[in-house]
């Protein structure tokens, strides 16, 4: 039987192997173009660097017309195709303007870049970077839902925003009306599941609106109350902190008393037997 439901697919979304979406983020078009020019200032200063130590063998030795030509493609060739592919290839999708905005160029699938596709972007690159000014490059990019240029598409990449802001999760405490009734209260029967609901909830409360916040601070608070005893007379919230901080503090000092007995165990259990040589 099919379904009549359509889903749109979100460009953002990376859908792995096991059919799971992670919201991956896409460099924007401003970091793009900021980590194109830091590029094209390194490979336009690496080829005047060659081509003037050409010049400079051509004083040296004599060299004809047609043989500056052939050195002068082949530099050209080299430090806007080769080194690209090779640098892109080495560090895995990442050069140094790349570097400089915390963007990696990664295939479509999420998985690292290979030979191909950095040769690709290199070579569709000097056409429509360098030749056109980046006009070619700017306008796909604009066009495309991943800031993506002609190479891109053509390679099957995009570049991947990997510096994002580390997530500092807030870590709560008894509140202080409940210090007395933590050092007799039982919550060692609540489930763990409904325990990881309410740490899941705790971590979002504060981006909750005030109905959804009370609603669901009083549905979580009631199914809790059965695994808590004694039940302390206060609000929903302040019962949930309470109980998840006493959960918290509770497994710490059992982890802690569980791996001290282990050091204390540990040379029995690794040492060798009396006596037993050590070889």
């Amino acid at each position: 039987m099919t379904s009549s439901a359509h889903t749109t697919a979100d460009p953002r979304e990376l859908i792995t192997g096991e059919a799971v979406a992670l919201d991956v983020r896409a460099a924007s078009f401003i970091l793009r173009a900021a980590g194109a020019l830091i590029d094209l200032v390194v490979h336009i200063g690496f080829a005047l660097l060659l081509l003037w130590l050409l010049f400079l063998a051509a004083e040296v030795v004599t060299i004809d017309q047609a043989a500056m030509q052939a050195v002068s493609i082949t530099i050209v060739v080299v430090a806007f195709i080769v080194v690209p592919t090779a640098v892109e290839l080495a560090t895995k999708g990442r050069s140094l303007g790349k570097l400089a905005i915390g963007a990696r160029v990664v295939r479509t699938d999420g998985g690292a870049i290979g030979f191909r596709h950095a040769f690709i972007r290199s070579l569709v690159g000097f056409f429509e970077i360098y030749m056109t000014l980046g006009g070619v490059a700017a306008l796909v990019g604009l066009l495309s839902d991943r800031s993506q240029r002609l190479g891109d598409l053509l390679a099957g990449t995009y570049a991947q925003h990997e510096r994002v802001p580390r997530i500092v999760t807030p870590v709560y405490g008894v509140p202080p009306e409940l210090q007395s009734w933590a050092t007799t209260a039982d919550v060692a029967r609540m489930p763990d599941r409904l325990a990881r609901r309410i740490a899941q909830y705790l971590q979002q409360v504060a981006r909750l609106s005030p109905a959804a916040r009370d609603r669901l601070g009083r549905e979580l608070a009631g199914e809790a109350a059965p695994y808590v005893s004694p039940l302390p007379d206060v609000a929903p919230d302040t019962f949930l902190f309470a109980v998840a901080a006493l959960r918290r503090e509770r497994e710490f000092r059992k982890l802690t008393l569980e791996r001290e007995r282990l050091d204390l165990l540990r040379p029995t259990l690794e040492g060798t037997p009396h006596h037993f040589p050590d070889r």
